[in-house]
Order: C-alpha cells, then structure tokens, then sequence
C-alpha cells in the first residue's frame, strides 16, 4: 500500500502525512470492496483489478478535496462502480465492432479461406486500432456501423465535408497500412 502511494504521491496537489496515513487507513479498510464492485460488474478478474487500482489511483488524487471522510468507502464503491460501468461500455462497443467485422466475413467451410478471411480481418482491425481517434471513429461509425455521412456529421457535431475528408483520409491510412 505504501507503494501506491508513494507512486501516487506526485499527483496529489497538496500532500500532507496525515492525510497518507489517512488515506492509506481508509483504503485498507475498503479495497476489497472495491475490487468486489468492479467484478459484479465486468466479470473478469483481471479487468476488476484495473478498474479498482484506477479507483484508487482517482481516490488518492482527490481525497483531499473530500469534505466527509467519513463517507470515503461509499465514496470509493461510487468511484469503482462508475469506471467499472464505462470499462464495460467500452468494452461491449469494441466486442460489437469485432462481431460487425465477424458476421461480414463470410464463412465458407474451407479451412484455408476462412483462416486468410480471418488474418485478413485481424490486420484490418489492427489498421483501424492504428488509427487516430477523429479518423477511428469515422471509419467505425460510416464504414463499419453502417451510418450516413450526414448521420456521423450530427452524431460527431461536425460538418459533413469534415466528415467526408476523415473518412477519405482514413482510406488512405488504411490501404498504407494493409498494403
């Protein structure tokens, strides 16, 4: 636990020894709650203890802007039940895009093919991954989920020819990168 914190301890805008100690007392008595939260809600143990350590690491920042320390540990299980939530959100959007990716690829019984098709869609999703967040997130929304130029332009805020020049420069990266 000392660790963490001594890790932490140049994030914190004022730290004090007190409020360590405090802290440090806090976070013994609720961390296992914490990482119990995190897994009732992404179901996988490795991502409940990243979640929880995210926690912790947010919690130490800002604890000594607490105003009822008192209320640390519901304070804490807020703190992990909301990342948790967004972990998970972020995950099913990636799962969804991966399964959009599956059901296009066709599978035609020939071992051979199927293992190209399925190279071929690794390389296209690594390609994608690659890809800078304003270029991505065209790409997955237009060419991927299947939205209009105008649909992206309203769901992004943006102008529809900002769109238009994303998604052509998008297709440039990629065909660079799947060449």
């Amino acid at each position: 636990m000392n660790e963490l914190a001594g890790h932490l301890e140049g994030h914190l805008i004022s730290v004090n020894d007190a409020d360590v100690r405090e802290f440090e007392a806090r976070l013994a008595d609720s961390s296992a709650l914490a990482v119990r939260v995190a897994y009732s809600i992404v179901r996988n143990t490795q991502d409940a203890e990243d979640v929880a350590q995210e926690a912790f690491a947010r919690a130490y920042r800002r604890f000594s802007s607490l105003r009822d320390r008192e209320r640390f540990r519901a304070w804490l299980v807020r703190m992990t039940w909301r990342l948790a939530l967004d972990h998970r959100r972020s995950h099913k959007r990636r799962q969804a895009r991966e399964d959009a990716v599956m059901a296009i690829t066709p599978q035609t019984g020939n071992l051979e093919t199927d293992t190209i098709a399925q190279e071929r869609k690794a390389r296209l999703w690594q390609a994608i991954e690659e890809l800078p967040d304003r270029l991505r997130v065209v790409t997955v929304l237009a060419a991927i989920e299947g939205h209009g130029v105008r649909e992206v332009a309203d769901l992004l805020g943006v102008a529809e020819g900002t769109i238009k020049s994303r998604l052509f420069e998008a297709r440039q990266k990629l065909h660079e990168r799947l060449r």
